[in-house]
């Protein structure tokens, strides 16, 4: 997330300059062309463990996101365990093992959701054969979270973050990209939403969200908000099978796209998992409020994708 600089230093500079100065603004990605790592590497097939490795191996590979010894945290989504509500568990195995492999100490999966949600969905199952840790934050203890000012929010003020968070040196988010109420998209910037405390995202949700227009563009700006905060630095989206009705919780009609898709720039990535079932990016205000705040690429002819079957 930051070169050479950890979450408690991040913590201690937020303070004294404010976050935004931290983070600065996320750079618009180059084209790239042969051989040169792609922006955002797409893998398909029906071998979902393999197609995580191929999309990042399209990047870079993991060493170029996780040093050596480094402590790594990854957010995935066991919010239900419908078919297609959830980060498929052999995803985030390949994503734990290139981090075994590329020199990581510690890998952890953090979540304030209860331990049931990762044991239903078969993730607890799979960071237990891993060796990685799964470390939970009580959702109803606010003290277990730290109140982050949002310089640059237009409706989103402040943040709550668990602390576990600023305890490690990478952020992999491991989000699925599906339908969602409302919004009708959710997925690499909506996912954030997971390591922000369950009441501060109540307030992103006014009582009638998934219908008014403008309750709908309010829950889309505070998602946008707290992506100027916090930063992934390596996202892989489960395209693979996933609800593109009655989302986010399902159960719903499933789209089998068999896509892992990988990259640094949430807009570009959520830009082009929403075209998965024919959505378009201008349609969707996170996107277009991100794009607006510096977070990333919507345009995604100016994006080096690389598409691989596996």
């Amino acid at each position: 997330m930051l070169e050479k600089m950890n979450r408690r230093e991040f913590i201690k500079a937020s303070a004294a300059i404010g976050v935004g100065s931290v983070l600065g603004d996320t750079l618009i990605p180059n084209i790239a062309f042969g051989d040169e790592a792609a922006d955002i590497g797409v893998a398909k097939g029906q071998n979902y463990f393999e197609n995580a490795k191929k999309a990042v191996e399209l990047l870079g590979g993991m060493k170029k996101f996780v040093p050596k010894d480094s402590k790594v945290a990854i957010l995935a989504n066991p919010q239900r365990n419908n078919p297609g509500a959830f980060t498929k568990p052999e995803i985030v195995r390949a994503a734990v093992q290139m981090c075994k492999q590329a020199g990581a100490k510690e890998i952890s999966c953090i979540s304030w959701l209860p331990e049931e949600n990762w044991k239903s969905t078969g993730l607890k199952k799979v960071v237990d054969e891993e060796g990685a840790r799964l470390v939970i934050t009580n959702l109803k203890d606010e003290s277990l979270f730290k109140a982050m000012p949002v310089p640059k929010g237009k409706s989103l003020k402040e943040a709550r973050i668990m602390n576990s968070f600023f305890d490690y040196d990478v952020f992999i988010n491991m989000p699925i990209s599906k339908d969602h109420a409302g919004n009708k998209y959710t997925g690499a910037m909506k996912n954030l939403m997971g390591i922000n405390s369950p009441k501060s995202n109540r307030t992103f949700h006014k009582e009638d969200w998934t219908t008014n227009v403008d309750s709908i563009k309010h829950l889309e700006q505070c998602i946008t908000d707290l992506n100027t905060i916090i930063k992934p630095d390596l996202s892989i989206i489960d395209s693979t099978e996933f609800i593109t009705t009655n989302g986010p919780f399902g159960p719903g009609e499933v789209h089998k796209a068999q896509k892992v898709v990988a990259g640094t720039d949430p807009v570009a990535l959520d830009s082009y998992c929403c075209t998965l079932w024919g959505l378009k990016s201008e349609n969707i205000f996170a996107i277009e409020k991100a794009h607006e705040h510096g977070l990333g690429e919507k345009n995604l002819k100016k994006v080096n994708i690389k598409e691989v079957e596996v």
